[in-house]
């Protein structure tokens, strides 16, 4: 995928970056709320590529939304309204995911935890009211399946090249030292 068309946000949900933007290696996760892979890749993962990699001016890293239910969407615009704190709360919510994403009551399960990050029930219930937020996630989620081809979570682009699935330290490790030592294509 060109990473000039990667690059470019949806209009209505700007990005949140991670690391420097002039970081030789640029990763973009498109990501559900809801799947168990992609709380994985955040609780086991994800804290060692920022120590190691973003922490350290290495590599930018974006999460994208992609959800694959209503209620991974709804996680989606919640984590958004909190601006500033949105990856905290998202990260908040992958450690979560079993108290809200699976259990009898999904939307309690999920004010509930979001209570924590400072969201109060009217809020909560005024942020799924959102349409025009409803629509732009949603929006940002059928751009990606339509220009890039994600079908899946979790779904890496790093540089452009895009990789599909559960990824461990090594294979981030091995694929970002080889990214940061490529020439860039002129």
């Amino acid at each position: 995928v060109p990473v000039e068309d990667l690059m470019k946000p949806i209009e209505g949900l700007a990005d949140t970056a991670m690391g420097p933007a002039e970081a030789k290696v640029t990763i973009v996760e498109y990501a559900s709320m809801t799947c168990g892979h992609c709380a994985a890749f955040h609780k086991d993962v994800y804290p060692e590529l920022k120590k190691n990699y973003i922490d350290t001016g290495k590599a930018k890293f974006i999460l994208r939304e992609f959800p694959l239910d209503p209620l991974a969407t709804a996680a989606f615009m919640l984590a958004r309204e909190l601006g500033e704190k949105r990856d905290a709360v998202v990260d908040l919510l992958f450690s979560q995911q079993k108290n809200w994403a699976f259990s009898d009551k999904p939307l309690d399960g999920l004010a509930n935890v979001l209570k924590q990050a400072g969201l109060g029930q009217e809020k909560f219930e005024a942020v799924l009211k959102d349409q025009t937020l409803y629509e732009n996630v949603n929006k940002g989620r059928n751009h990606a399946a339509e220009k890039f081809g994600v079908n899946s979570t979790p779904t890496f682009f790093i540089n452009g090249d895009k990789y599909t699935g559960e990824m461990s330290v090594a294979d981030l490790d091995q694929i970002i030292a080889a990214k940061s030592a490529a020439k860039p294509s002129n």
